[in-house]
């Protein structure tokens, strides 16, 4: 934590902003959707529009919209349940959002997506190439996880996630999370205004709890916001029951929560290898190893490996981790697990008489490599 940021300063080139928002904002408390609470978080994104703000929101809701039209307050205990109310409720709320903006003269456009949208990297670049062109094409994406098709291999868990990797691939300059809350609140219950790093101590602020109406909390906000952080985005978590309060954030008024970005942007293809593919198995380094890779800017070789654990394929996605449990990295790696389990610990000249023509000097090259802590 630290004790001020210059908001202005750092907001004032925001051209690109995501914005969340959960279930509790759209109720407004309440059981159902509040369609005064839609109007007004669509003109406080009008608002962000008419400052020169491209503008994408991520939007929970079909689940509390689909048991309004069930008649129901219960949510439902089942997956296929929940699957189909937020089928029933997903139309009626982008519908909702559709007539609000149509008033400003554009539309909403609807996209739902799965992990494995954004896992797989052609698919990940389609969604982006889509997500520019509705920008360009000046509509408001609106979007949403597709609850009627998701089962736990392809979710993420939460629309916080969602957007924090919606705001890497295309990417945005800034991240909102909008909550119920302040922002994030020290032991104290004051709220912590500026956060330069999400760390042991952040975390321990956390609850735990998750929101009545949606699957998160202040844990998977602090998650996305980390993730936002370490790609070189700014991040503000705030009270989106406040009316105004997207425009009051971008004056760099002293609301919600900031966290800062990381000093240097991570270019696109390693925000998606470190942040967005899931990692098959952990690799472990010794100090050496992790040295050169944190500070050295070196590639992994198998000299340095201490341990493997799970299985992967060559292609796959690993983290890194020292000895003592810190994953530090991530990144895709040459050699398949069995193979890797054969020459972790050699030199290249062992390695090669191992493996011959498969051989290759580096485990996880630079290239192919994040630094995610």
């Amino acid at each position: 934590m630290v004790e001020h940021a210059d908001r202005k300063g750092l907001l004032a080139d925001v051209r690109r902003v995501v914005v969340k928002v959960g279930s509790n904002v759209l109720t407004g408390g309440g059981q159902e959707l509040d369609p005064s609470a839609i109007a007004a978080l669509a003109e406080d994104l009008h608002g962000l529009r008419e400052r020169g703000c491209e503008v994408v929101l991520v939007s929970s809701g079909a689940i509390a919209s689909g048991l309004t039209l069930l008649g129901t307050h219960e949510r439902p205990s089942t997956l296929p349940e929940l699957q189909a109310t937020a089928a029933i409720g997903q139309s009626r709320l982008v519908s909702m959002y559709d007539r609000c903006f149509w008033g400003h003269g554009y539309h909403a456009a609807q996209m739902l997506l799965t992990y494995a949208d954004l896992e797989d990297r052609t698919r990940y670049l389609n969604v982006r190439n889509t997500l520019r062109a509705l920008l360009n094409m000046g509509g408001v994406p609106i979007i949403n996880e597709n609850d009627t098709v998701s089962v736990e291999e392809i979710k993420f868990g939460d629309n916080d996630v969602l957007s924090a990797f919606v705001a890497h691939l295309l990417p945005a300059d800034l991240l909102v999370l909008l909550t119920v809350v302040d922002g994030l609140m020290d032991a104290g219950g004051e709220v912590v205004r500026t956060v330069d790093r999400v760390d042991d101590k952040i975390m321990s602020l956390v609850d735990g709890t998750a929101s009545k109406h949606g699957t998160g909390g202040m844990e998977t906000k602090l998650r996305a916001a980390r993730y936002a952080a370490e790609a070189g985005q700014l991040c503000v978590i705030a009270n989106g029951m406040q009316r105004g309060i997207l425009g009051s954030i971008l004056d760099g008024d002293d609301v919600g929560t900031i966290f800062l970005a990381a000093e240097s942007r991570i270019r696109s293809r390693k925000r998606w290898l470190g942040f967005v593919r899931r990692p098959k198995g952990v690799i472990t380094v010794d100090d050496g190893a992790r040295t050169a890779l944190r500070k050295g800017g070196k590639s992994l070789l198998a000299s340095g490996i201490q341990e493997l654990s799970g299985k992967f394929r060559k292609g796959d996605v690993v983290s890194i981790s020292c000895s003592d449990g810190e994953v530090f990295a991530q990144g895709m790696v040459n050699y398949d697990s069995q193979q890797l389990a054969g020459i972790k610990g050699l030199r290249t000249p062992e390695i090669r008489k191992i493996v011959g023509d498969a051989f290759y000097e580096e485990v996880v090259h630079r290239d192919n490599m994040v630094i995610v802590a």
